[in-house]
């Protein structure tokens, strides 16, 4: 079983990010619309686990399904949909993972729940701290069972989910 360990913010988490992305790009053979860096370690001076979140956009998803063996051969685990609708889920590192891919269609609601809740703990520093002080007593209560862990945050993700989405669409009709 792995541990669920909070870590302080980590001033590389971009740098592994931006290293992975051109690790995808290079390695996928099929176009990419845009990989984005999302989750806790996207969100500078936020503790998070140690692992790099990687939204993948893509124009049809299924045609992922056809490419898992180059995604092997970089390193990932393809988990299929993996519990959500529309999506394709690869691991990076085992019990002592390192990244996760979270790919879907660039219509997905999905694409835009993820980048709305990212800017949101971005642009509310209040926010993230709260957000904060829930994975940590999570992290704490969960006994390192990832399922607890998730449903410990569940609350707080998806209140604040909403809100996200509902500030980023302001957000982005006011540019």
């Amino acid at each position: 079983m792995r541990e669920i360990l909070i870590v302080p913010y980590n001033n590389s988490w971009p740098k592994l990010f931006e290293q992975e992305k051109e690790l995808i790009f290079k390695s996928i053979p099929v176009e990419i619309y845009r990989i984005h860096h999302i989750g806790s370690t996207s969100v500078k001076g936020l503790p998070s686990k140690p692992i790099i979140d990687i939204l993948l956009e893509i124009k049809k998803i299924e045609t992922l399904d056809k490419l898992n063996n180059y995604f092997e051969r970089i390193g990932y685990e393809c988990l299929g949909e993996y519990g959500i609708k529309g999506r394709r889920y690869y691991q990076k590192g085992g019990d002592d993972r390192t990244h996760q891919i979270h790919a879907f269609s660039t219509n997905s609601t999905h694409v835009i729940s993820h980048l709305a809740f990212r800017d949101y703990l971005i642009a509310n520093k209040d926010i993230a701290e709260e957000y904060e002080n829930v994975k940590s007593k999570a992290a704490e209560a969960c006994n390192n069972d990832i399922g607890v862990y998730c449903d410990l945050k569940n609350e707080f993700i998806v209140k604040h989910e909403k809100l996200a989405v509902d500030w980023w669409q302001d957000t982005k009709s006011l540019n």
